[in-house]
């Protein structure tokens, strides 16, 4: 009988990601998953977290990573520290999920494979997005057909902003590419069937950081002819107006997502018309080409809760470690982003 009992987690890091994703998901999960274990240099956030989860907190990551009772290491410390801190904790026994960006370079998350393999640890990244409603509903939509052929995906991520934090500064992996490139280049990534696809990045550091990192960010992910769509991935602070925060184009029609509904507009082209081309030179009645086509259009809403994402990939994860059951985000497929984002900076050297 497999072993169904609680895994004891240590959590590295309780700001926002620590605390309001991996925190929470466990203390939502408790047959699943007990906190054991922190660490933070803040003072009120161990005891917090001590009042929480009845734990023990550390000082230094060094002390929790020496703990033998944790099983589990989330590092969901700043970007630069990510790879070697994972390494550290499966060099320790200990099963990983490492926020992301899984590592600054591709150096770093080869070791960090390498390393799982050698100790035989379990090693995923915080890949939530993947979980994310909007994005469950356009695979679903492309999967379907209705659309036909899909020519394009647009993913666009940003409001209009200013920001001072740690985030923002070059030296501890800040950046919008850094930050929230890994979920979105990754959601690109998921939608072609080409990993290693050209790429084309423009960045910039522009006044909306009070650092010197990156804050907007424009990809195109260029894969093989019939292994997928042009990908364009927008991630900006620079954005005042509403977007779609993904729109799919389609030789049958399109689709627009807006977090919590989208809109579909499709046809079915054995209802249309049959296409006959017209070779003559000249334009019939001086006006473009047009028709009516048998536009069906659907309305779709749904639930887009953050939360709920986090703790479907800890409920995954428990299967993978209790039950043996396969990993649902592997360190491989997020490897493919890694090199992506990796590009990225040697397309833009002069701005990170």
């Amino acid at each position: 009988m497999t072993d169904q009992s609680p895994i004891n987690v240590g959590i590295a890091g309780l700001g926002r990601t620590g605390w309001n994703n991996h925190a929470n998901a466990c203390a939502h999960l408790p047959e699943q998953f007990r906190v054991v274990a922190v660490c933070d240099p803040d003072p009120e956030r161990q005891a917090e977290a001590i009042e929480r989860f009845d734990c023990l907190a550390y000082a230094s990551y060094e002390e929790l990573v020496a703990d033998k009772a944790v099983e589990l290491m989330v590092v969901a410390t700043p970007s630069n520290l990510h790879a070697e801190q994972s390494i550290a904790a499966m060099r320790a026994g200990q099963h990983v999920i490492v926020e992301k960006p899984m590592a600054s370079d591709l150096a770093g998350a080869d070791a960090m494979l390498a390393v799982a393999k050698e100790t035989g640890r379990t090693l995923t990244v915080h890949q939530n997005l993947r979980y994310a409603a909007d994005f469950v509903k356009v695979r679903e939509v492309i999967a379907s057909g209705v659309l036909g052929r899909i020519i394009e995906v647009r993913i666009h991520n940003g409001g209009f902003g200013r920001r001072w934090d740690w985030q923002t500064m070059k030296r501890y992996g800040g950046g919008m590419l850094n930050n929230s490139g890994p979920h979105f280049v990754d959601m690109g990534m998921l939608l072609i069937d080409d990993p290693e696809p050209d790429v084309f990045c423009h960045m910039e550091a522009t006044p909306l950081y009070a650092g010197d990192a990156d804050s907007h960010v424009k990809i195109i992910l260029k894969p093989k002819p019939g292994q997928g769509p042009l990908i364009e991935i927008n991630i900006t602070t620079a954005c005042a107006v509403p977007q779609p925060n993904i729109l799919v184009l389609g030789t049958q029609g399109s689709m627009a997502c807006y977090r919590e509904e989208a809109h579909l507009k499709y046809f079915d082209p054995t209802e249309a018309p049959p296409l006959i081309l017209d070779e003559a030179p000249i334009a019939r009645d001086r006006v473009y080409n047009r028709e009516q086509l048998p536009w069906k259009e659907e309305q779709v809403s749904f639930v887009y809760d953050g939360a709920e994402g986090v703790q479907e990939l800890y409920r995954a994860l428990f299967a993978s470690i209790r039950q043996g059951q396969d990993l649902d985000i592997t360190p491989e497929s997020v490897r493919a982003q890694i090199a992506v984002l990796e590009k990225c900076r040697e397309l833009n050297p002069g701005v990170i």
